[in-house]
């Protein structure tokens, strides 16, 4: 006879097809803007989904973009009702996920789709490759959820990503669903300066306009090659501009941090950059 699983059970349950599931809708935004605060599940790669949530709450953030470790993409519908209950005990609502790569191949794209779906997410963080637009298009309208192109910056000494700027995403996608745009990653755009790119993350941001989706906020040492908490001396971004251009495009999606420097225990950093983006919030007014 089976016996019904208790809630932490669920998060340990096998993979399989995804079902549709209740999910918590996210909170009020944080400020008078309709821009609300979270931050990247990978950050806290490190730890398991509880432990991960658990710093999460501590630090006031009500919304996460989550990467496969904390949200896997293939979990059955008792796991994913598991994960979603512990999200709302800890009062983090998914709102986005990746990043996903996306390719023509339509049924396998619309298997993250049907997970978006089920967890009740407003955008798919993405690397599509050019011939998977056709789908995505598709897609987009049948789910209403967003793909949001994440640039990744260089890569190695010469290498850079396919999608390194928004002039190239917009070039792609301004002639394709509007619910295609971009997932700006700030950190990665100041680092295409070390290919002698130097770009300006606000105005990226003012390039994108209304397909602005979604937002990782970090700041970058291109010397050392390491994230650095916002307001650090060694850093580049001026995030009170970003905030004023998300203002200006009339953003009202989640901006989230994400802090790829001290896996081992990024919290007192993460403290650092999340009291630094409400100080500089406040007195955008």
């Amino acid at each position: 006879m089976n016996r019904p699983l208790d809630r932490r059970s669920f998060l340990t349950t096998s993979a399989a097809a995804v079902g549709i599931l209740a999910v918590p809708q996210p909170a009020s935004a944080e400020d008078a803007s309709k821009i609300s605060l979270g931050v990247q599940s990978y950050t806290f790669r490190n730890f398991d989904l509880e432990p991960a949530l658990k710093r999460m709450k501590e630090l006031g953030l009500k919304h996460a973009e989550f990467y496969s470790k904390h949200l896997p993409p293939d979990a059955n519908a008792e796991k994913l009702k598991g994960i979603l209950e512990l999200c709302k005990e800890y009062g983090v609502a998914p709102v986005g996920f990746g990043v996903s790569s996306f390719t023509k191949d339509h049924e396998k794209n619309k298997k993250l789709f049907e997970f978006g779906k089920a967890v009740g997410l407003k955008y798919l963080s993405a690397s599509p490759s050019p011939d998977a637009f056709d789908s995505l298009d598709k897609l987009c309208e049948e789910y209403k959820i967003a793909i949001a192109i994440h640039p990744h910056g260089p890569s190695g000494k010469d290498n850079r990503d396919r999608w390194w700027s928004a002039e190239i995403i917009m070039k792609a996608v301004k002639d394709h669903h509007k619910l295609i745009g971009a997932c700006l990653d700030t950190g990665h755009l100041l680092r295409m300066a070390q290919l002698g790119e130097k770009l300006d993350p606000a105005e990226q941001v003012k390039v994108m306009g209304d397909r602005n989706f979604g937002m990782h906020l970090k700041d970058h040492d291109n010397k050392r090659k390491t994230d650095v908490v916002f307001g650090d001396p060694t850093g580049i971004l001026d995030v009170a501009s970003v905030f004023k251009a998300l203002k200006d495009v009339k953003f009202e999606g989640a901006v989230c941090i994400e802090y790829e420097a001290n896996p081992s225990d990024p919290s007192p950093d993460m403290k650092k950059c999340v009291e630094y983006v409400r100080e500089t919030v406040k007195k955008l007014g």
